[in-house]
């Protein structure tokens, strides 16, 4: 058995964030006759959890609703982090390829304008979407193309680094979410949807109708489909239901 302290001390979570978990009973230490808290291989194993959760992007709700579930296995919950934890590293590895391509263009001298240097889009594949939008959107699909091309080609490579780092990050809490059984209406999937509105706001700024369409878009395009459903099956349906909730909460309060 482990005190507080002893647990505190060897998981690096802090004692107050310890007994915040026991607070909202996502995990309770057993109590002895002198009214200290001890912790057993169980506690101890159902903390490792909560931390590899949290570093996945969880909500602490979530985690408990994942733990507290009756079929929850623990092996299979530990192979299924291990998987995911190979995929984090897969995309830091993406990221770091990244970073020397953008490396190897300033060393040669060249412009790093161009975000297709982060997402390995071709040219025809380009002006292809860039004409889905327009026929989609009409002259307001045309001024953000514009607008688009016009900020993206203004960024430093930091900020390019910035821009992609942020999005990938975020679809990684969305795949997460979907895993964990997570709903598009969710406070969790909200909060990560609100960070994506964010994201797209520094290239173009979508009002409610076209955030919605948008989100229809990565639906009915068959290679924005193909891009979401490649991190997860889902992930494409529920993104759309999930801006199109984000763009009902903005007509009520008011963003058109």
């Amino acid at each position: 058995m482990r005190t507080v302290k002893q647990v505190a001390n060897a998981s690096g979570v802090s004692i107050r964030a310890l007994h915040h978990y026991d607070h909202i009973g996502l995990l309770k230490p057993e109590v002895g006759e002198n009214g200290y808290r001890y912790y057993g291989q169980a506690e101890v194993l159902r903390l490792q959890h909560i931390l590899f959760y949290r570093e996945l992007g969880l909500s602490l709700a979530e985690i408990a609703r994942i733990l507290d579930d009756p079929s929850f296995d623990t092996r299979a919950a530990l192979l299924d982090l291990r998987r995911r934890v190979e995929d984090e590293i897969t995309q830091r590895h993406d990221l770091a390829r990244t970073i020397d391509r953008t490396l190897a263009s300033l060393d040669a001298g060249k412009a790093v304008d161009d975000h297709r240097l982060f997402y390995g889009v071709s040219a025809e594949k380009q002006a292809q979407w860039e004409a889905e939008v327009v026929a989609r959107f009409g002259d307001a699909g045309d001024a953000a193309v514009r607008g688009t091309k016009t900020r993206m080609k203004g960024l430093s490579p930091a900020q390019l680094l910035d821009f992609k780092t942020e999005i990938d990050a975020i679809h990684r809490g969305i795949a997460a979410l979907i895993k964990a059984g997570g709903t598009s209406s969710s406070d969790a999937a909200q909060g990560l949807i609100e960070r994506h509105y964010h994201w797209v706001c520094r290239s173009w700024l979508p009002d409610a109708h076209a955030y919605a369409s948008l989100g229809r878009m990565y639906v009915d395009h068959a290679d924005f489909r193909s891009m979401y459903d490649a991190l997860h099956p889902h992930m494409a349906i529920f993104m759309e239901a999930a801006m199109a909730c984000h763009a009902r909460t903005m007509l009520r309060r008011g963003v058109r």
